[in-house]
């Protein structure tokens, strides 16, 4: 049964578009089940449930055939959200004869939701003459492939909706793909598709330049591949037996002009790229020898598949895709990586949107830094086919439309009219500080990573670098930076900003974070080899950082030290010595410096309890609660699955967050927060209410965060937070937030609201 399951996902994932998948679904469920019937019944947009498929039912009614919403044994499945498995639907009070369909005469009925991300999609259902109920182990199968292939079908189902919008189709008009909001704002502009190399699946819809350059691009790959497969098979000549050299000929006829090489050549003569018609020809033929019962036909769907990659992989060498961005760039990448926005013309890029990741990746920490509206975890972007095309991405409410109608863009285009006046309102209080209304003045520093981060937040009025990313530097690398390559990058941050504080985090690797030239390979990255583990296992790394830190500031002495990641006193200790190894060692080579302060992040919870032993061996303490809430709530913050879990507000986070602060102060040390919660203007007025001494934020946010200080009082903000210890709902907190920033005047520094469509 498992096999079976697993061969009849494999065929589906491979179809081309809705209709094929939907037809391959009744044909083979109604085979594997023997049953008589299966249809698929899915929701339109006029929430009814129409047949779209059927294996054993009036053909004609396909499309045509139509449920209510809560009507028919159909709906009731769909409204319990629930399997109905019934001996005779006729006589089931639900029971609703549908018109034309043939469905009359057949009585026994097992019909299951299609549930997506908690939607419901549809209804799979398998119908007999016969009066009686479906075993167990039938309606377990069923259930088990309706969830599987749910996904499947959502997928198809927006892939078909982004090619009706290319021809402008009013029907397909602002087709809404939803995500997670990771960057806030709005864009307007055209699409620009990165794909990873030698991955057919990701390559995108483009249309030939030069028809000529295209065929001669994949000849000259065919030719290369073809020779590639004539070596190997000389050179494993003497260690096979004839009929198994004979396989290498069947990959060579499979390349000749008559097979796959002339279908490829026929698609771009009719205008693909050649990339994009390597992609259709092959996935063709992928999905038609999957389908076959003769076993070793169905195994060549696997050499074919194997020949697409070579292929796709000498295209990619011979002709790199040189990206072409726009004036109002909008990036789209399966996974954007921090690596990937350094190599992007910032001054042509308006928007951001990842197909995986979540709104606490790094990448996107990145793009608050760099203030460029992000949607990250759209998983059913078909985004392959949205190369060049019009978009308006939604950063408030996590939304990108396609094909959006003028009505709609004229309503996002008043919301940028909106943001331009708070922003010019906003850059008044450069020089003014972050003091409320009753007097009580709030440090606001900044987080960075980036050469341009420190032009951004010195115009914004930053009083200090409250979190400096040195994994970055590591990150556009190929090898690890030298000593002298790192001091040089210290010291611009740390002359910049002089003689402002700049706490500079060790390096930080390994989770969502990787190295390419340093891998770490593991099952559970987040609970693994990262921080202050990777860097304390190799004191090599370590020591050339802290020493190119420490002659960075020589003469400035502006510069703070922060370990990240760590759970107890032995690992803080052990920092410590190697940090005051290397001060000796420099000290020794006649550089005049003292040991400059050190701190720790609090991340884990591990750390929570144990802030007062922390203090008594460093200087300060600091919250990096991006980290720290996901490890309170157990949300991998990059899987968009669960990011509706990740909760800033929860209550068990903001105790945490109090206790921090109350456990530090009673050493007498500072406590500083550089996550996410404080650039928002309600978290930070929580954050200042409870204590901690500075707040470190994206540069983009850090007037807000002052214009929402400077117009409550610092009793308010402490009567805000005594409402919220009281409070056991996220959601609830949440609401009391927004409300209350509305009953201060400070709505316009929070999200708008966006269009209803």
């Amino acid at each position: 049964m498992l096999d079976l399951l697993r061969k009849i996902v494999q065929e589906v994932n491979a179809a081309a578009d809705l209709t094929a998948v939907l037809e391959l679904i009744v044909q083979r469920v109604q085979r594997a089940m023997r049953t008589q019937v299966c249809s698929v019944y899915l929701l339109d947009e006029e929430q009814h449930f129409c047949l779209m498929a059927t294996q054993g039912l009036n053909p004609e009614a396909i499309g045509r055939v139509k449920l209510p919403p809560g009507k028919g044994i159909v709906g009731l499945v769909a409204e319990r959200a629930e399997p109905i498995n019934l001996e005779d639907a006729t006589v089931h009070p639900a029971y609703r004869l549908l018109e034309n369909t043939g469905e009359e005469k057949f009585h026994a009925f097992l019909g299951v939701p299609v549930i997506h991300q908690r939607a419901v999609l549809g209804v799979l259902v398998v119908q007999q003459q016969d009066k009686r109920r479906f075993d167990a182990g039938e309606e377990a199968f069923l259930v088990t492939l309706s969830a599987q292939l749910a996904g499947v079908i959502a997928h198809a189902e927006a892939t078909g909706a982004v090619i009706r919008s290319a021809q402008n189709s009013r029907k397909d008009q602002d087709r809404l793909f939803a995500g997670v909001s990771a960057a806030q704002g709005v864009a307007i502009g055209r699409a620009v598709v990165i794909a990873p190399p030698a991955d057919l699946r990701a390559v995108p819809d483009k249309v030939a330049r030069d028809i000529e350059a295209e065929l001669a691009h994949f000849s000259q790959a065919l030719a290369s591949v073809r020779h590639d497969i004539k070596v190997v098979g000389r050179s494993l000549s003497r260690h096979l037996r004839s009929e198994e050299q004979a396989l290498f000929d069947v990959y060579l006829r499979m390349l000749d002009d008559n097979a796959l090489a002339g279908e490829i050549e026929s698609r771009i003569r009719q205008g693909s790229w050649a990339q994009g018609a390597l992609r259709d020809v092959i996935q063709e033929h992928v999905r038609m020898f999957s389908a076959m019962e003769d076993p070793y036909l169905r195994e060549r769907a696997s050499d074919i598949r194997d020949l697409g990659r070579r292929i796709l992989a000498y295209l990619q060498q011979a002709s790199p895709v040189e990206l072409q961005f726009h004036d109002n760039t909008i990036l789209i990448a399966e996974e954007l990586s921090p690596a990937m926005l350094g190599e992007v013309p910032t001054d042509r890029l308006v928007g951001l949107v990842s197909v995986h990741g979540s709104g606490n990746s790094h990448a996107a920490i990145l793009a608050r830094s760099m203030g460029i509206p992000t949607v990250m975890g759209v998983v059913d972007l078909p985004y392959t086919r949205l190369d060049g095309r019009e978009l308006i991405l939604d950063g408030y409410g996590g939304r990108l439309f396609i094909n959006p109608s003028d009505d709609l863009s004229e309503a996002y285009r008043e919301i940028l009219r909106g943001e331009e006046l708070v922003a010019a309102e906003l850059a008044t209080l450069k020089d003014l500080p972050a003091r409320t209304l009753d007097g009580y003045q709030m440090p606001l520093w900044v987080n960075t990573g980036l050469v341009a981060d420190v032009v951004r937040s010195l115009e914004r009025g930053a009083e200090g670098i409250g979190l400096y990313r040195t994994e970055i530097p590591f990150m556009i690398r190929d090898f690890f930076p030298s000593e002298q390559e790192q001091t040089e990058t210290y010291r611009r941050q740390l002359s910049a900003f002089h003689p402002r504080p700049v706490t500079m985090r060790t390096l930080d690797i390994g989770g969502d974070k990787a190295l390419p030239y340093f891998p770490i390979e593991e099952e559970n990255p987040f609970l693994g080899w990262r921080g202050i583990r990777v860097t304390l296992d190799h004191p090599e790394i370590f020591l050339v950082q802290v020493r190119a830190m420490l002659r960075a500031m020589e003469g400035l002495n502006n510069l703070r030290i922060m370990l990240p990641m760590v759970t107890s006193v032995h690992e803080v200790e052990g920092a410590l010595k190697m940090i005051d190894q290397a001060v000796a060692e420099l000290q020794e080579e006649g550089l005049e410096l003292q040991r400059p302060p050190v701190g720790v992040m609090i991340e884990v919870p591990a750390a929570v309890y144990q802030v007062r032993r922390f203090a008594r061996r460093v200087d300060f303490i600091s919250v990096g609660s991006n980290d720290l809430t996901q490890y309170l709530l157990a949300v991998d913050r990059n899987n968009p699955r669960v990011a509706g879990l990740y909760a800033a507000y929860h209550p068990s986070v903001l105790r945490a967050l109090e206790h921090i602060a109350r456990e530090a102060h009673k050493e007498n040390v500072t406590v500083s927060i550089c996550g996410e919660v404080a650039a928002d203007p309600a978290g930070a007025l929580l954050l200042m209410a409870m204590g901690y001494d500075v707040l470190s934020m994206n540069a983009t946010n850090l007037p807000r965060i002052k214009s929402a200080i400077r117009k409550v009082t610092l009793q308010q903000a402490r009567q805000l937070h005594r409402q919220i210890r009281g409070m056991d709902d996220a959601d609830r907190i949440q609401q009391l937030l927004h409300s209350s920033l509305n009953e201060w005047g400070l709505g316009s520094l929070s999200r708008p609201d966006s269009p209803v469509v």
